[in-house]
């Protein structure tokens, strides 16, 4: 990027696309070979192997009759909620939403959620939204999920924003301090913005912010106002998702196993893609989206503050059957929920089920936790 094209556009290369470039990128999602056929496995999986040749430009052809006519990134998003619709109605037995009240729809806000699922927090939040009439926010998302060009075309058609994970020394204080500085951005020009409360899913079920995350908000912002003032600023929103059973629960008991065990995990190269579809295709049962009373007030530090957000997501979060059979409180689950609970284990070793019913567990226990306290 040349220093002038810099100074006009400073966000260029985490940005989300904007309805200027929506048809480049479409045109260019529709000759990608690697797309092409990814999405060919997905519709005809047992076929894709051995007639690929004659059903890669049928996909082709249809892909680009679905995106004819799309020339923004509104348009692009009401594509995406007619497979969102399905996708809810096949693998949610109900979704839920508590605190969008609170909301003003001509505020923009960063949306703080724990987070469990790769792709489906922060659809399910913009989904809520979008239902309600209020614009979708912007969506942070690690660059070690964008290996593939066509991921990060897809992704940033869908209102994503790169974090540079990647990043390390001088090149790494860089790439925070741009960060926290688009975020800033978005919030002021009127968009709202979601991030995951720490880096990496919450396998364990335990939600904790990490107070890197608010001192990375402040980075760019430190110069001119204190960190309570930069808070109050950004219209911060605790968000707590609640998904009565997790597709990627087995994966992940299997991995905090193995770390328990061996003392280390070998990620595969795909494996976050995998979560990704497993977690869009898979069962969840009852799914429940509540959003906090947004922060305002003075804080002495980000650890201060990161305790605040917990607290609200915790005590937002809500419980399911999964979370009362895991956690022992069997007085409101019925004979079916426990057993649906108990199949989930099955075919996993003894260690990990174990681990399994902690994660589920500890929701519960957290919250019971904090109304003691």
């Amino acid at each position: 990027m040349s220093d002038n094209s810099a100074l006009q556009d400073p966000y260029k290369e985490i940005r989300p696309y904007r309805d200027t470039e929506v048809a480049e990128v479409l045109n260019r999602l529709l000759y990608n070979e690697e797309f092409i056929r990814v999405v060919t496995r997905y519709q005809f999986p047992r076929m894709a192997s051995a007639f690929g040749w004659l059903l890669r430009p049928l996909v082709r052809m249809a892909l680009a009759r679905e995106v004819d006519g799309v020339e923004s990134i509104r348009g692009f998003q009401e594509r995406v909620a007619k497979y969102m619709e399905k996708m809810i109605a096949r693998s949610t037995t109900h979704l839920s939403c508590s605190g969008i009240e609170q909301l003003d729809p001509d505020e923009a806000y960063l949306f703080i959620s724990n987070h469990r699922d790769i792709a489906l927090d922060p659809a399910f939040v913009n989904w809520v939204l979008y239902k309600a009439g209020m614009d979708t926010a912007r969506i942070a998302i690690g660059d070690n999920l964008l290996r593939k060009p066509y991921v990060s075309d897809l992704m940033r058609l869908n209102k994503s924003f790169i974090v540079n994970r990647s990043a390390r020394g001088r090149e790494m204080m860089t790439a925070l301090n741009q960060l926290s500085s688009y975020i800033d951005h978005s919030i002021n020009e009127g968009a709202s913005i979601w991030i995951a409360q720490r880096e990496g899913r919450a396998k364990d079920g335990n939600d904790r912010t990490d107070p890197a995350i608010l001192k990375m908000f402040y980075m760019s912002q430190r110069k001119q106002r204190s960190f309570s003032e930069a808070i109050t600023r950004l219209n911060l929103v605790p968000v707590s998702i609640s998904y009565e059973y997790d597709p990627c629960d087995a994966a992940k008991a299997r991995e905090l196993h193995a770390k328990a065990s061996d003392g280390s995990y070998a990620k595969g190269q795909f494996e976050d893609l995998d979560s990704i579809v497993k977690g869009i295709t898979g069962l969840k049962g009852n799914v429940h989206v509540a959003f906090g009373t947004p922060i305002k007030g003075e804080f002495e530090s980000p650890e201060t503050l990161a305790a605040l957000i917990d607290r609200e997501i915790i005590a937002n979060y809500k419980l399911h059957s999964s979370n009362r059979v895991a956690a022992g409180e069997a007085a409101e689950v019925t004979d079916e929920q426990r057993e649906a609970f108990q199949r989930r284990l099955e075919g996993l070793e003894p260690g990990a089920q174990e681990i399994m019913r902690q994660m589920y567990a500890n929701p519960l226990i957290n919250k019971r936790n904090l109304e003691a306290s």
